[in-house]
């Protein structure tokens, strides 16, 4: 999906749905971001078949999120400061961008 272009006015229906994908594509970026640092398959194609690749990346999300909910695992994987972050207004970029390069 795209973002609608152009200065839009505030409170409008486009501007309100620009931000929100914007921000969902923030937290996608984010752990996927995260996930092919850590797992680093995710870093080139999958020379698979459609549905096995689907089967892969779900196993890597619950894998994420399994190491995320786990309060031991949790502070190991993703130490403070991994994600990007918002902080009066602006986006401080999480370590993980400097890990995936």
């Amino acid at each position: 999906m795209k973002v609608y272009p152009g200065q839009l006015s505030k409170g409008s229906k486009e501007r309100i749905f620009n931000y929100r994908i914007c921000k969902a594509r923030r937290v996608v970026e984010n752990v996927f971001g995260l996930a092919s640092s850590v797992f680093r398959v995710l870093r080139k194609p999958m020379l698979l078949e459609p549905e096995k690749a689907q089967l892969v990346a779900m196993s890597f999300a619950c894998l994420h999120n399994f190491l995320r909910r786990s309060s031991d695992l949790a502070a190991i994987y993703t130490l403070p400061g991994t994600f990007d972050y918002e902080e009066n207004g602006r986006v401080i970029e999480g370590s993980w961008r400097a890990m995936s390069n």
